[in-house]
């Protein structure tokens, strides 16, 4: 990255889509000149269902990011749903052209490109390539290897394919809103280096973003990322389960969920009543415990954890999970949710502390910290989205081609 250049984040969440404008300041760090968001439910369970409603919200987020910036903005990154995902382990070995030379940025840029070359199943697309080791013949580990006197280098990455039926519907939906994508990136991926904390950047760590109505998964062993996958369930699950058990509105199941937000009934300090206001039974005015409300909570919130226990134990995963940070709106209000999480996984669970997470609002979290990922990518070529006018009518091609050009080729 340089100095000026503007990277723009969207993320189309199941309530909303936010966007992110950060430009890079004189000292190298992303400086947010933009946040906007717009209601949106095209997205649902992680899924695509109304492809001119997101179009319309992002369009409304662009336009209130150029109002305030004076930008006209042609191009953003997005973020992706953890189950359209496919994470590729790959490692090559690069021989040196001149090892008393030391090794050169050519040598690095015929090393990616060999990264590269996977053979790709036809219904999945290249979207991203994280390099997450670099070694010297000698066995040392090296941030960048340019300069370094060796023969060979060895490079360790994750290859992210995307299915291309979604990255297909994504182009087609930023076109409607008059822009190109500069890049996909899995969500879990996107928040790794915001929502951690410098002892678990090295960590084996599960990260749990748990929104509305989707739960995003990543798994990583110190930088390698392991897995994704994304479990449609959310807070809005809670709120349906509160309205349906106690036959009441689903507006006054959210205010309950939020006054009383406890995961675990065996925490109540004072089992008081709750007088129902729009219970639709034969009797007004119902009087609950609150204990029956929490209850219904832990019931949802045990059943969330219990499908990442049961996903995560048959990826053969489990074993190698120090740690679980959780994020998100669905759940990180609810006070006690890190104990059901322990309780119910069997490993350490906590909220993430990351030491910049407090320095966002909620809203955009996921989005700034996609900005965050684009600005921190390392050997890439160009990472400022587009503020000139462009036209291309082949859009999915033009992606393509801009992933391929995301890296030294």
């Amino acid at each position: 990255m340089a100095i000026g250049d503007i990277i723009v984040g969207i993320d189309i969440g199941t309530t909303k889509v936010c966007t992110v404008v950060g430009e890079v300041n004189n000292f190298g760090q992303i400086e947010t000149i933009s946040s906007t968001s717009c209601k949106c439910s095209g997205l649902k369970k992680g899924k695509i269902i109304n492809e001119d409603e997101i179009s319309l919200s992002i369009s409304k987020t662009i336009k209130d990011a150029e109002d305030e910036t004076n930008l006209k903005i042609n191009s953003a990154y997005v973020t992706i749903p953890g189950k359209y995902i496919t994470i590729v382990q790959n490692s090559i070995v690069k021989e040196v052209k001149d090892k008393y030379s030391g090794i050169t940025a050519k040598d690095l840029q015929g090393a990616i490109s060999q990264l590269k070359d996977i053979e790709v199943p036809e219904e999945q697309a290249l979207v991203d390539i994280v390099i997450d080791k670099i070694t010297l013949e000698n066995g040392t580990v090296v941030q960048d290897p340019v300069g370094s006197l060796s023969s060979s280098f060895t490079l360790s990455a994750q290859i992210i394919l995307a299915e291309k039926e979604y990255v297909r519907t994504l182009n087609s939906i930023f076109r409607k809103a008059g822009l190109e994508i500069d890049g996909i990136v899995p969500t879990t991926l996107a928040e790794r280096n915001l929502l951690l904390d410098k002892n678990e950047l090295h960590d084996n760590i599960m990260l749990l973003d748990i929104g509305a109505g989707n739960i995003d998964i990543g798994v990583f062993e110190g930088e390698t990322f392991l897995y994704t996958n994304s479990i449609p369930v959310g807070g809005d699950n809670i709120t349906n389960d509160i309205a349906l058990v106690l036959n009441i509105s689903e507006e006054e199941a959210d205010k309950l969920k939020r006054q009383y937000n406890l995961a675990l009934k065996s925490f109540i300090d004072n089992d008081n009543d709750i007088i129902l206001n729009t219970c639709k039974d034969s009797t007004k005015n119902k009087i609950i415990k609150s204990s029956e409300l929490i209850e219904i909570i832990e019931a949802r919130i045990e059943e969330m954890f219990s499908i990442i226990n049961k996903d995560i134990t048959n990826q053969g995963l489990k074993p190698k999970i120090n740690n679980v940070i959780l994020t998100g709106q669905g759940i990180v209000n609810i006070n006690k949710s890190d104990v059901a999480g322990k309780i119910n996984l069997n490993i350490p669970v906590k909220i993430s502390t990351g030491r910049a997470v407090s320095t966002v609002r909620p809203n955009f979290r996921t989005s700034y910290a996609l900005v965050r990922y684009i600005a921190a990518k390392p050997f890439a070529r160009t990472v400022s989205s587009s503020i000139d006018a462009q036209s291309n009518n082949n859009f999915f091609k033009n992606f393509i081609e801009k992933v391929k050009d995301f890296f030294y080729s």
